[in-house]
């Protein structure tokens, strides 16, 4: 298939995504890695450093989306881009001297919304074994103070907070109420006023308007403007999107892809009776199972089998979460 064919949004050059991502791989990432790990670093470099690091791997992260990267590729690379947020969330918290202090900063709307595209990745990927660490780095500053952040985790992760407020009235009022509406029509027509107001709410950002800045060299700010919590509001919701989906900043193809896996998945024939085992001990259910303490763990077990034990004792015991997502072994 042609470039022009598969990209996912049409500003997109394939000469400029080339040399990016060759950049990145062969020069980029590497330097950003070797300054990372210089024995002469204090805590305000490591913070600094990691910043620009997780925010390279995720732009890249979503830039190969928008060049029209497989999906199932894109699953498994997810873990990398949670990897470098919590590697960048250990280093601010040492130089903030603080173990609640976040890698992103809600009061950002660019931090904000990357904040809501992560957790909006995790159920259209199928990747819901990375939502309690992405819990882990944001809840110590941001738990109970804004209801799309609550909504959008309450899907998977137990005791949430009821809260109603929020960070950024627009765009973000329209996709809030969509969660509280009486009728599935009432909450379309709220994801249909998201997406018209999406992108032009986003003037503060620094990649607004990135795509006219693009040359052969490569596509600076630009990585792809998309909507995904919009995506992830429209699946959770069970929400018939023919009405919006090809909207330029709508990624229809994560929903397909979410409710194909749904459908591969089927359904689960009975739940384990312990949704949470710890390490060390059998497995009370075959199936799939995750745990926080091991980064991409989501992996199948049969029963009697004996679940491991993280050797990183930051997270304490290593408890073993049933997966809400049930795949073929």
């Amino acid at each position: 298939m042609q470039f022009h064919e598969k990209r996912r949004q049409q500003f997109l050059n394939e000469l400029a995504y080339n040399n990016e991502i060759k950049y990145f791989n062969e020069k980029g990432l590497p330097r950003i890695l070797q300054a990372l790990s210089e024995p002469s670093n204090d805590a305000n470099d490591r913070s600094r450093i990691s910043s620009v690091l997780a925010d390279d791997i995720f732009s890249n992260f979503l830039l190969s989306y928008t060049a029209g990267e497989s999906l199932d590729i894109l699953r498994n690379d997810l873990t990398k881009v949670v990897d470098a947020f919590e590697r960048n969330a250990k280093y601010e918290q040492e130089y903030a001297n603080d173990p609640l202090f976040p890698p992103l900063r809600f009061a950002e709307i660019d931090d904000y919304e990357r904040a809501m595209q992560l957790i909006g990745l995790c159920y259209l990927l199928h990747r819901r074994d990375l939502l309690p660490r992405l819990a882990a780095m944001l809840d110590g500053a941001f738990a109970g103070k804004d209801t799309l952040y609550e909504d959008l985790f309450a899907y998977e992760l137990k005791d949430r907070y009821e809260v109603d407020e929020w960070y950024h009235d627009a765009p973000y009022r329209d996709i809030i109420n969509s969660f509280y509406r009486d009728t599935p029509e009432e909450s379309i027509q709220d994801i249909e006023a998201y997406l018209k107001v999406w992108y032009k709410s986003m003037k503060k950002a620094p990649w607004h308007d990135s795509h006219l800045s693009m040359s052969a060299e490569g596509c600076g700010a630009y990585f792809g403007y998309w909507a995904i919590e919009a995506a992830a509001a429209a699946y959770l919701l069970e929400l018939d999107d023919r009405s919006f989906r090809e909207h330029i900043v709508y990624p229809k193809d994560l929903v397909d892809y979410a409710r194909k896996l749904d459908k591969q998945a089927g359904p689960m024939s009975t739940a384990p009776e312990k949704l949470r085992v710890e390490g060390g001990s059998p497995c009370p259910q075959a199936g799939y199972w995750f745990t926080p303490a091991i980064p991409g763990s989501l992996r199948h077990f049969e029963q009697g089998e004996i679940m491991p034990v993280s050797a990183d004792t930051q997270y304490g015991a290593t408890i073993w979460q049933w997966s809400s997502e049930q795949l073929s072994p």
